[in-house]
């Protein structure tokens, strides 16, 4: 079996990224969150684009206000989007947040530290020549690179974006995935639930987490545990898809049937890893007709086993398929106190579900069952325990949080 790391590796080596002229568009910069940039955004202008004041408050120039408590003349009034007359010496302008710093001003008095009186203002303050004045190209400069190409794109990225102009940005297109699930006993809620059959909370799950990576999914629903059907499945997903993602009958028991139907119709390149939940994890290729191939990842079918295999290698896969640079891809943890004990260690790499408490510590959840999605509900994040590690009260974790993975 693989460690996780080296399963990892397998995968971020894999991917041909979305990186050719056909497969980049440009959309409006208002509708891009989420999406990968697909080449470097270099900013045409400062930001800000002109001196402007950090405050409400008075552009004086410091000179005038050396000896304390001068009172200046109010010469002019400047808000926001306006610009003002040069400040001749010895007078003070009215000025507001945001606004441009009039020629001849070096320095803003923030207004709690001025007295008006009528038509002057009294400087209870001695201001140093660049007092609460941002600098034109404080932000950013001319001619900089303000996002690299492969950024996943959030609000903040598409706030920068619009504070240089740019009404569109050029994005990769989204990552083609086809999802299908595979086992007899599935069910899908407002059917009956007939003896012996459980409900198919994979396909809920599995389809959330492609939607959050921005992924354009086709839901091809159960799949009959048949190997020719599981084949067919394949052939039909290959051929417009850029990964399938599948959920059960990736064991080896005799229902098990994705296994030798992804090596009918392709072949495997990895398969069993040493971690807990989640160790049998197919990868692949499913040939299309035109010779080509289409990536295939199987996930186990309990349903824990299945969300922290997405979490730890699915997620991966598909952001640096779609352009996302494979340094930094990996997991990032925080180091947290163990408020538990964990005293059986196990051979495999462990992802145990738990919970931040009001002490600052992890608590865990008491059933670690492959099968108890309860625990993903329940908790914020996953402990990444090392195989062969027990775990004692007031020992430094690996912490995995759900809000960095989902």
């Amino acid at each position: 079996m693989l460690s996780v790391t080296e399963a990892l590796d397998v995968l971020l080596a894999a991917p041909r990224p979305l990186v050719d002229s056909a497969a980049i568009e440009p959309i409006p910069t208002l509708a891009a969150n989420g999406r990968i940039l697909a080449n470097a955004q270099t900013s045409q202008l400062n930001v800000p684009p002109a001196d402007n004041t950090q405050m409400d408050g008075y552009a004086v120039r410091a000179a005038d206000c050396a000896g304390g408590a001068a009172r200046l003349p109010i010469s002019q009034r400047i808000p926001a989007g306006h610009v003002g007359a040069p400040l001749q010496p010895g007078s003070a302008a009215r000025i507001f947040t945001g606004a441009m710093i009039p020629e001849g001003a070096d320095a803003v008095v923030m207004q709690e530290m001025c007295e008006a009186d009528g038509d002057t203002i009294v400087i209870k303050h001695v201001p140093q020549a660049g007092e609460w004045v941002r600098r034109a190209g404080e932000d950013i400069r001319s001619g900089s690179v303000i996002l690299p190409a492969g950024t996943r794109l959030r609000p903040q990225h598409l706030g920068l974006a619009a504070s240089v102009g740019l009404e569109t940005l050029p994005v990769l297109r989204k990552l083609r995935v086809a999802m299908f699930f595979t086992g007899d006993e599935l069910t899908m809620p407002g059917q009956p639930l007939k003896p012996g059959a459980i409900y198919n909370s994979n396909r809920f799950v599995l389809r959330g987490l492609l939607e959050n990576l921005g992924c354009e999914i086709s839901d091809y629903g159960i799949v009959p545990d048949q190997l020719e059907a599981t084949r067919e499945a394949l052939r039909v997903a290959a051929q417009e898809h850029d990964l399938i993602l599948t959920s059960g009958g990736v064991s080896v028991g005799e229902e098990d049937h994705v296994k030798p139907a992804v090596e009918a119709e392709g072949r495997l390149n990895m398969w069993q890893i040493a971690m807990k939940p989640g160790k049998p994890l197919a990868f692949g290729e499913v040939r299309r007709a035109a010779g080509t191939t289409a990536f295939f990842i199987g996930l186990p079918g309990n349903p824990v086993s299945s969300f922290v295999t997405f979490l730890i290698f699915v997620r991966p896969f598909i952001l640096h398929q779609q352009g996302v640079a494979a340094s930094g891809l990996a997991p990032q943890a925080i180091s947290m106190r163990a408020d538990f004990d964990w005293p059986k260690a196990d051979r495999r790499q462990e992802f145990l579900r738990a919970k931040i408490n009001a002490d600052g510590g992890l608590d865990l959840f008491p059933q670690q069952g492959s099968g108890v999605l309860t625990s993903t509900v329940w908790g914020d994040g996953l402990v990444d325990n090392p195989a062969g590690k027990t775990i004692a009260k007031g020992d430094s974790l690996r912490f995995l949080p759900f809000s960095a993975l989902l």
